[in-house]
């Protein structure tokens, strides 16, 4: 914005004087303004904080829903698997499978009743959250067991 020399006239009536004043007030109070944002450290840091913070909210959402689509797709593949597995596997070696697993469940229910009696309450608390998460999750460490089963009895055959 140029400025007319101070000896010219600028304005033609004490109306158009007084317009063109107004006009430099508002001017000048914007202009004070902007500074003020500038210089004022808290607010900007602020601001940016808020920007971080919703950008890192924005990607810890992406990142949850990739996980959850992998996971999805991991269990798919195991159940699989295991179908795949179970139906190869010779009568004989199912029926072991099922004892086996029978037996484990056994201690299992004797451990968890052990635990019940001896350990601390806020340990019980923590492994509930755990077995609440597992039972979630049931097919997946269904599969998963079953495959180490048929490895660990495929193992022993090979070297008896």
């Amino acid at each position: 914005m140029t400025q007319p020399p101070h000896d010219e006239p600028t304005a033609d009536s004490p109306e158009e004087l007084r317009e063109q004043a107004e006009k430099t007030r508002e001017e000048l109070g914007q202009t004070v303004e902007a500074l003020a944002a500038k210089t004022d450290v808290k607010a900007r840091a602020q601001e940016k904080a808020t920007e971080v913070r919703e950008h890192v909210a924005a990607r810890a959402d992406e990142l949850k829903e990739q996980a959850t689509l992998k996971a999805a797709e991991l269990k798919d593949k195991a159940a699989q698997a295991a179908g795949h597995l179970q139906d190869k596997l010779p009568d004989p070696v199912k029926e072991k499978a099922v004892e086996t697993a029978g037996q484990a469940r056994a201690k299992a229910a004797q451990a968890g009743q052990m635990w019940q009696e001896k350990a601390p309450e806020p340990l019980r608390e923590k492994t509930a959250q755990g077995a609440q998460i597992a039972r979630d999750k049931r097919g997946l460490l269904l599969a998963a067991a079953g495959v180490a089963v048929v490895a660990w009895i495929v193992c022993r055959r090979r070297e008896g």
